[in-house]
């Protein structure tokens, strides 16, 4: 078993077989400003003729990509925050944060780096006219959503109306009717409930096996434990994904048998009697372990991802929002573009490149 931070447990050849149809399913990565952005941002600057054919919405010259404009709406809340810091961390020269920010009430403004940040209701006064001032003042404007299950659907409704792409990773609210709403709308948007890009991309791999192989672990029992801080009270959606891989490759797990930790003794108890959760990191972690034994308990196959904090989250937010900002505008030149798709989610993110790990 590997140890660290965050691990995927191994005695498993299937799961190397999976990423690998997983690559061969993505296929080749295409040349984009966004995985130049990080990889080599001179060379994006030099190479994003190239890459768009006409200026961008934003005001991007073919010499130099302009930084991406991202606002974060709830920065107050825990993960939002995670996320305005990843954007002031990731440099100017890639994207910057816009230092006006939504929440359910005004609330006092907010430091996040050398940026001040004013807390403005969304309730309160005209919402839609301050997205049109921002639109203004910071072109090529993307907004990142981390606010509250209850508030998704009213959000992106406002975002609809006013016609500004955005990025939900709030989880919740009538996904159906957030899903059809913004297709209708033919707004650009990435909407995902989970924006761990490599939580994703194991989730793609589980799903491509299950795909491939299907019945391959008929006969075993499977075994889930998770645990969260103890204010996630339901079972994971990661979990769930998992799972029905699973059951397409013949487990028959009923997800009510998950075994939920969230009792701190139990958590940060070393392994095998605990989860083996850092202490430092009790309010902010996510630890799943899935084990399958075979019918005569001699093979056993045992899978971890294990993940301590809120950066993985955040930097994939912060892909996931510049990724949107290549879809936006008569600029883009991309398959999606041609094809008018403008709703997308985390795989797609995944198919672009330009993952940010650390």
């Amino acid at each position: 078993r590997a140890e660290g931070v965050s691990t995927l447990g191994t005695y498993t050849q299937y799961a190397l077989v999976a990423m690998s149809l997983a690559a061969s399913s993505f296929g080749t990565t295409r040349p984009t400003t966004l995985a130049s952005r990080r990889a080599n941002p001179v060379s994006a600057r030099i190479n994003v003729a190239r890459v768009c054919a006409k200026s961008r919405a934003r005001a991007r010259t073919t010499t130099m990509a302009a930084a991406v404009p991202i606002m974060v709406n709830d920065l107050t809340g825990k993960m939002g925050r995670a996320v305005a810091d990843a954007v002031v961390a990731r440099g100017a020269d890639v994207c910057y944060l816009v230092p006006v920010a939504f929440s359910g009430e005004a609330k006092d403004p907010v430091s996040v780096g050398d940026v001040t940040v004013d807390i403005k209701s969304i309730r309160d006064g005209d919402p839609g006219a301050i997205i049109k001032s921002l639109k203004s003042e910071h072109p090529g404007l993307i907004v990142v959503d981390y606010t509250l299950p209850a508030a998704v659907n009213a959000n992106a409704a406002l975002y609809v109306a006013n016609d500004q792409p955005f990025v939900m990773g709030t989880t919740g609210g009538d996904r159906e009717k957030l899903l059809k709403d913004v297709t209708d709308a033919k707004l650009p948007a990435v909407i995902a409930p989970q924006m761990g890009k490599q939580v994703v991309a194991f989730q793609a791999a589980m799903k491509l096996m299950a795909t491939n192989f299907p019945g391959a672990f008929k006969g075993y029992t499977l075994t889930v434990t998770e645990s969260h801080q103890s204010s996630k009270v339901d079972t994971s959606g990661t979990a769930k994904a998992i799972v029905e891989s699973f059951n397409e490759l013949g487990c028959g797990f009923d997800i009510a048998d998950a075994v939920l930790v969230r009792d701190v003794p139990t958590q940060i108890a070393p392994i095998p009697t605990g989860m083996g959760v850092p202490e430092e990191h009790i309010l902010g972690h996510a630890f799943h372990t899935y084990k399958l034994t075979s019918p005569d308990n001699t093979v056993s196959f045992e899978f971890q991802h294990n993940v301590c904090g809120r950066s993985i989250y955040a930097e994939g937010s912060v892909d996931a929002a510049l990724f949107l900002s290549d879809k936006v505008g008569d600029g883009c030149d991309s398959e999606d573009c041609e094809a008018g798709k403008t709703l997308f989610d985390m795989i797609d993110v995944l198919k672009e490149g330009g993952m940010v790990t650390n």
